[in-house]
Parts: structure tokens; sequence; C-alpha cells
């Protein structure tokens, strides 16, 4: 897709509906997720069941004209046999999803010692987060449970993995805290973060692994060290409930999407907002007076860095250029839930209230040598290291995206 074209809808895969299910089993996709490495894609399809999915899509999911870019991977996969969709019956209803990162060489002691059945495999796995607190660690190829956490007293709302590779894995609940599990140690719990007075919607980690952001039913964001487990600071700024956060692949900014319509971007480093991204109405014949209608859902940031894709109750997914204030493309989309990007950029999933996936296309693009350089500068420089440099204050500017 150019930058500017309206994203196309490659694919949707809907749940069938097992009967014996009740009802109470809900239905919603809460959660979608690529494999880091981009060779899976989980689904929680509602009523307690997760799909993981061989990616690329199997032929018969995408209409004809459409290639994926990736199938020449399939000539790799061969030695091994092609990996098969898996369904994991969770027991519960699934809320979160988290692909630990790939490989990771320590976990093979890990699970060999568990498991001496398991081949001797870098072991690639998903953490599903369950309606009653409990977290289950399943080893994608085989689609064995590994591992049962148990800490939380409610909801685990989202989960996210440090994407060193040292099996950290950071589960945000209802209860209001935030718990920190190391896998390489039996899934042992190591820290609990209180501090929210509200259910925990979101957590992220930012690529560095130095920071974690949480987003709870609050007007604040709360920033923690991932080296010290403690506060760092709390971020002010939405009117309402924040839902959904994400750093950039450099970790040099952090998006927050709120109930108040609006996405903030910021400085991670120094808490400064550099700019907000208000989710006006599209289409005026809509009502005005529901004030949620605007609510946003999601936001996650493209592959590359220059772009984020926004999920809002007003039926359409958004897409934005990191530097301007309006979205370059929108599609619709009926009662979406969450968005997330294909590690290798061009793909879009999105996840629906009725337990659809859609996956759309999404700009491809070839990003600028300036911010090739940037991106690589800041995934190891602070805010305040770059600004210490002896550079001319508009590269300073440029690398601390303040020149929007």
């Amino acid at each position: 897709v150019e930058a500017g074209e309206e994203p196309l809808l490659l694919a949707e895969l809907k749940p069938g509906r097992p009967h014996q299910f009740d009802w109470k089993s809900s239905c919603e996709t809460w959660s979608v997720a690529f494999s880091p490495d981009g060779s899976w894609f989980a689904w929680s399809q509602g009523h307690c069941i997760v799909k993981l999915i061989p990616w690329p899509l199997e032929e018969q999911f995408i209409p004809k004209g459409f290639e994926a870019k990736s199938r020449s991977s399939k000539n790799e996969t061969k030695g091994r046999g092609s990996p098969k969709e898996k369904t994991l019956d969770c027991g519960q209803i699934v809320w979160g999803l988290a692909f630990s990162p790939w490989p990771s060489p320590p976990s093979r002691k890990l699970w060999a010692r568990h498991h001496p059945q398991v081949p001797d495999v870098s072991c690639l796995v998903l953490a599903t987060g369950l309606n009653d607190g409990q977290i289950k660690i399943w080893e994608v190829q085989t689609g064995l449970l590994l591992l049962n956490l148990s800490g939380h007293q409610d909801v685990v709302r989202d989960l996210s993995f440090t994407p060193s590779g040292s099996l950290i894995l950071v589960s945000a609940s209802r209860d209001k805290t935030l718990r920190i599990w190391d896998l390489n140690k039996h899934g042992k719990q190591i820290q609990v973060l209180s501090g929210h007075l509200q259910w925990v919607y979101c957590c992220s980690i930012s690529p560095d692994c130095s920071m974690l952001c949480s987003a709870a039913g609050e007007k604040s964001v709360f920033l923690w060290s991932m080296r010290s487990y403690t506060l760092i600071r709390k971020l002010e700024g939405h009117q309402s409930s924040v839902v959904s956060c994400d750093f950039s692949p450099d970790s040099a900014l952090l998006v927050t999407a709120s109930y108040d319509t609006n996405v903030i971007m910021w400085d991670p480093y120094t808490g400064e907002r550099l700019r907000s991204l208000h989710h006006t109405q599209v289409d005026p014949a809509m009502d005005d007076s529901d004030v949620h209608i605007s609510s946003l859902r999601s936001v996650c940031f493209s592959p590359e860095g220059l772009y984020l894709a926004t999920v809002a109750d007003d039926r359409l997914l958004r897409i934005w250029a990191l530097e301007l204030k309006t979205p370059i493309a929108f599609a619709p989309m009926t009662n979406g839930l969450c968005c997330t990007f294909f590690p290798h950029g061009g793909v879009i999933a999105t996840g629906t209230r009725d337990g659809h996936v859609q996956f759309w296309t999404a700009p491809r693009v070839l990003s600028s040598l300036k911010h090739l350089c940037r991106k690589a500068l800041r995934s190891f420089l602070t805010t305040y290291q770059v600004l210490a440099l002896p550079i001319p204050k508009k590269m300073k500017e440029f690398l601390t995206y303040r020149t929007f």
C-alpha cells in the first residue's frame, strides 16, 4: 500500500460457534498477537478458545490477487513438516495474549528439565491471561500447556514479555496490580507493582527493556523502571480513562489512547507531552449526543516506527503518520477492540467484539536515512543523552522527535 491509500481487507476469520458452550463464555476477541519472528498468529476467538495459526495464512483465507510476500519462507519449513494450526482450550475467557521473543536459548534447559518428552529446541511460548486471574503458558510448536501462573485475584487483562529474550513476563490485572514473572525460574513471581486505583487495562515494555508503561481506568499513565521495578513518574494529560499504550520501536516515544478520544504522544524520558492526535467524527450524520462514540480501544506503532494504528468505537480503523496531525487513511470496521501490526510490516490485524479477526493492508514504507539514523541512535541514547551531544539544535530536535 502506498501511504495514503485506504487499508484493504485481506482476510477475515470467523470462529465456528460450537453449541456446547454456554452463552456466558463471551465471544469477544479481546486480544490478537503475532510472534516476534512473524511465523505465528494467535487469536483469542471467544468461548475460552485461542487459535494458533501459522503465518502466512493458508491460501484458502486470502482473496485472489493478494499474494503474501513471505511465501518463500515455505521452503525453509519443509524439512520439519509445515506447522499446523492449533486450538488451545484455556477453560476460561481469554483476555490477554503475548508471545515470548524468539529464539530464547535459556528456555531450552527449562522445558527440557520439566518435559523430557519435549525435544530440545529453542521454544516459542504463548502466554494467555484468563478470566479467573490465572496465566497459562503454552508451547507453540506442540500446543502443550507448560506452566500455570497463579497470583492475580481477578481478570488478567494484558501481558507483555521483555523483548530481550530473558523470559520475564509482565501481567496487568483487574485486581489493580501488575505482576512480574520469571519463566526461567519455573514461572516464579518476582514482583508485584501496586499503586493503580482502578483495573489495569494495558502494559507495554519498552523495546530497550528499561521501562514499563501501565494504563488503568485512570487519567494518568504510570511509567515504571524495569531495572528496579519502581515507579519513575506518572504522565498526566488525559481527560478520561487510558486504555491502551505502546512504545515506539526505538523506545523514544510512548503513545497512550484514552476514552477521551485522544492519543497522546509522550517523551517517556522527560515526561513531556509532544502532541495529541484527536479522533474527530468523520460522519456528521452519526448521533453526536453519545459522548463515547469515539472512545478509543487500542493504539499501536508500526514496526519501523513511522505509523500508528488506532481502533475506536466510531467504527473506524485509522492509520496515522508520525508527523501529521490527521489520519492518512481510514478503514470501516465495526466493534473493533484491538489492533496490532505484523512484525515485518504491511499488515494490521484487528479483533472485534463478535470474535472475528480481520487482516488489513498497511502502508509499506522505505524509511528515510534520517529516520533510520534516528532510530539506531535512539535505541541506546536517552533524550537527556541526545540533548548533551555537541551537535546543532536542529539535529537535537529531530533526534528527540520535536520537529513535527
